[in-house]
């Protein structure tokens, strides 16, 4: 083989390879089970007529973080992360449309502080009436917080104004 030989053949593997990678991941997202471990997400009312009626072009994920917990900035940063994921992962299996929006508006998120777990509780309550995601996320207590604490509310990924209602109140963190 001279060298264009082998330029040629290496072209064509990393090509089948990433097509094959693509290809792989594709399928494989579909198959993450939901709800995960420790995360309640019941009755969460996806339908287009929910979100159509406050739709204004701009979307956006709001996590909640409570602050009575005390947590360090580094755990409550973890829990964030929990919160987001799961959220914008929930919303792209069960509405991939709207996922779609949020993901080509440049992905917004915003952190704001609760006071205690029944302030995260009734925000969850109230986001799910309203037909947003609201992706509660508790600890496994390895660290700093009790196990099955709920630490980290995620409304959203969903429109500006619907999240808003739920959240709009609350200071930043």
């Amino acid at each position: 083989m001279d060298r264009k030989d082998v330029g040629v053949a290496v072209s064509i593997g990393v090509g089948i390879g990433f097509a094959l990678g693509w290809f792989i991941r594709g399928r494989s997202l579909k198959r993450i089970p939901y709800p995960a471990t420790g995360v309640k997400n019941t009755d969460v009312d996806l339908t287009d007529n929910a979100l159509k009626l406050s739709d204004n072009g701009e979307y956006k994920l709001v996590l909640v973080v409570r602050q009575d917990l005390k947590m360090g900035k580094g755990k409550a940063a973890a829990q964030c992360c929990h919160a987001a994921v799961h959220a914008s992962e929930f919303v792209a299996r069960n509405k991939p449309e709207l996922f779609n929006k949020w993901k080509m508006t440049g992905q917004p998120k915003v952190v704001v502080k609760a006071d205690s777990e029944k302030m995260l509780l009734d925000l969850a309550k109230k986001a799910r009436s309203l037909g947003l995601n609201a992706s509660l996320i508790q600890d496994a207590g390895r660290t700093q917080i009790a196990p099955g604490s709920k630490t980290v509310l995620g409304v959203g990924p969903g429109p500006e104004n619907l999240v808003n209602e739920v959240t709009g109140h609350l200071k930043l963190c």
